[in-house]
């Protein structure tokens, strides 16, 4: 008995010797290269370590220096100047599962969502590394990274596991396009669906502070989000930067509160911008809320040719539209304040009351055009119970016609001035006058006009303005059928001879003053030239002399 207790101990000192041997063998640079060739050539991985490190005061510990590891064939997905391995009893059953996997100075680049990780831990530290990860559950770019994650369960094309807490922070970071410096991230990811607890980050230098979750079909909720002072400079126009957030399936936006941010593209900018925004979910191109509210305030705001200084805007969001409280800005040196609803049952923007001062504004080149295209989807009529304008400037530098009307004077009420898409008088009462008018060279004082609408015409129950030292009155109807029937009556008293010209009538062989009458029928259908519709009569008495013409089709005959 003594012999076979004497075998058994000798094998096993020499079992020991071995191991000892080896482990010692496995700690210089022959031994690490050794495992690192017999590991690569022997698995679908390829494996590089300079040096293995142990020490007794951490037992439970490994440490591999100076790290390349990654799929045969394929770029590293991982490089480290140092890994700590911490084992448990569990890598007898499961040797690829440590406690812990301390990764220092180094990269992982996961950008292949196909790479699958061999290993996994109860915890995983990263200090100081540098992160690529655009396909996984969390797309990340970053740079001087520490924290942890637990437990670490990689799977193919996500690094971070299907389930798993994280604490990480930054010194910059790119999630999902937007990138920050001094970034914190805390939550965690239950089967594709990520929740950030909490969110920290300097954005554009200003800060970002916010909380957030994203379900596993891709809908995000925004409980609280808050940036302050950015300074957002952007290469893509408005629409483009905000396409990521509308292409999502949902993002509902508990609340969002923006103080004293400027922000600029190519085409488009605001400043000073202060925002609270709440209760407002985004989906499918369209927006729902149930007791959402947005209010809004900034210096200027900029998207094209339109530019409003000092908007406010305070709106109520509700499933049957949107209340508007107040909207009031300063544009083209003027002032514009209104107040209404937005109908979506009817599509209809309602204003109680719409009040235009002091603009000085030129309109531009393509108006008209403007004027004739159909409303956006979301528009089918825009009604405005109350309507007020007072000392206004408005010019035309149209060649064709130009005109200009100064200290532009108007009232109306219930007008309708849009109706199935298109823009227009379709019902309602309007008065018009201004101090002084030109319209193609010719001058005139007073204009006046005051009209009445229905869906059938437009009534043109007053016209008149001063020309030179006399007068010009007239009457008008036009149908509100796409033909654009207009009949008009045209009287002068003591008036140039020439005062038609100008205005598209030809010369009439008279000089001096004189009385004058026309009767006018045309069409304005869009797109088809007035000249062409034209046919009436026109009488000129001037110096005990009478001329009659006849215009049939635009010709004088």
């Amino acid at each position: 008995m003594k012999f076979i207790g004497k075998f058994f101990l000798t094998l096993l000192l020499l079992v020991l010797l071995v191991l000892v041997t080896l482990f010692l063998l496995l700690q210089t640079h022959w031994g690490a290269d050794w495992t690192s060739r017999w590991i690569s050539d022997r698995t679908e991985y390829h494996l590089s370590v300079a040096q293995v490190d142990y020490q007794l005061s951490s037992p439970s510990h490994l440490i591999l220096n100076d790290v390349t590891f990654g799929h045969d064939g394929q770029p590293a997905v991982l490089v480290a100047k140092r890994i700590d391995l911490g084992f448990t009893l569990r890598q007898f059953s499961d040797p690829l599962h440590f406690d812990s996997v301390e990764l220092n100075d180094g990269t992982m680049n996961v950008s292949d969502s196909s790479v699958a990780w061999p290993m996994q831990a109860n915890r995983l530290q990263l200090n100081d590394m540098a992160i690529t990860s655009p396909h996984s559950v969390l797309p990340v770019s970053a740079e001087q990274v520490n924290g942890g994650v637990m437990p670490w369960q990689p799977k193919v094309g996500n690094v971070l596991g299907d389930t798993t807490s994280f604490q990480l922070s930054a010194g910059s970071m790119t999630i999902n396009g937007v990138a920050g410096n001094n970034v914190l991230l805390q939550g965690r990811i239950d089967n594709k669906r990520l929740v950030f607890s909490n969110i920290g980050a300097d954005l554009a230098r200003g800060s970002m502070t916010g909380n957030a979750e994203r379900d596993q079909q891709g809908n995000w909720r925004i409980a609280n989000l808050r940036l302050n002072d950015i300074r957002l400079q952007s290469s893509q126009s408005l629409t483009a930067l905000l396409a990521p957030m509308l292409a999502l399936p949902s993002v509902h936006l508990e609340r969002v509160d923006i103080t004293n941010a400027r922000m600029q593209g190519p085409d488009w900018a605001v400043t000073d911008l202060d925002l609270s925004l709440k209760n407002l979910t985004l989906r499918n191109g369209d927006w729902e809320s149930d007791g959402g509210s947005l209010s809004m305030n900034a210096s200027s705001f900029i998207n094209g040719q339109l530019q409003l200084d000092d908007p406010i805007a305070n709106l109520d969001f509700s499933p049957q539209g949107i209340k508007i409280s107040q909207f009031s800005s300063r544009w083209a040196k003027g002032l514009i304040r209104t107040q209404g609803e937005w109908v979506r049952s009817q599509q209809r923007l309602a204003l109680d009351e719409l009040v235009i001062a002091g603009l000085e504004y030129t309109l531009p080149d393509n108006w008209r055009d403007r004027w004739m295209q159909p409303l956006p989807g979301w528009l089918d009529s825009v009604t405005v119970n109350r309507f007020s304008a007072s000392r206004n400037l408005i010019i035309d530098i149209n060649p064709a016609f130009p005109f200009q009307m100064t200290a532009l004077d108007s009232n109306g009420t219930s007008l309708l001035l849009a109706h199935n898409h298109q823009w227009g008088i379709w019902s309602g009462k309007l008065n018009l006058n201004a101090a002084e008018a030109t319209f193609n060279r010719s001058d005139v004082r007073h204009p006046s006009l005051a009209l009445t609408a229905d869906d059938k015409q437009i009534n043109v129950t007053e016209m008149s303005a001063f020309a030179g030292e006399g007068m010009v009155e007239g009457l008008a109807t036009v149908s509100q059928h796409p033909a654009r029937t207009l009949s008009l009556t045209l009287n002068g008293r003591s008036v140039a001879t020439d005062l038609l010209h100008n205005w598209g009538w030809p010369a009439v062989p008279l000089q001096g003053k004189g009385n004058m009458q026309l009767k006018l029928n045309a069409s304005l259908a869009a797109g088809a030239p007035l000249r062409q519709s034209a046919s009436g009569t026109l009488s000129v008495t001037a110096n005990e002399q009478n001329v009659h013409q006849t215009m049939v089709q635009g010709e004088v005959r």
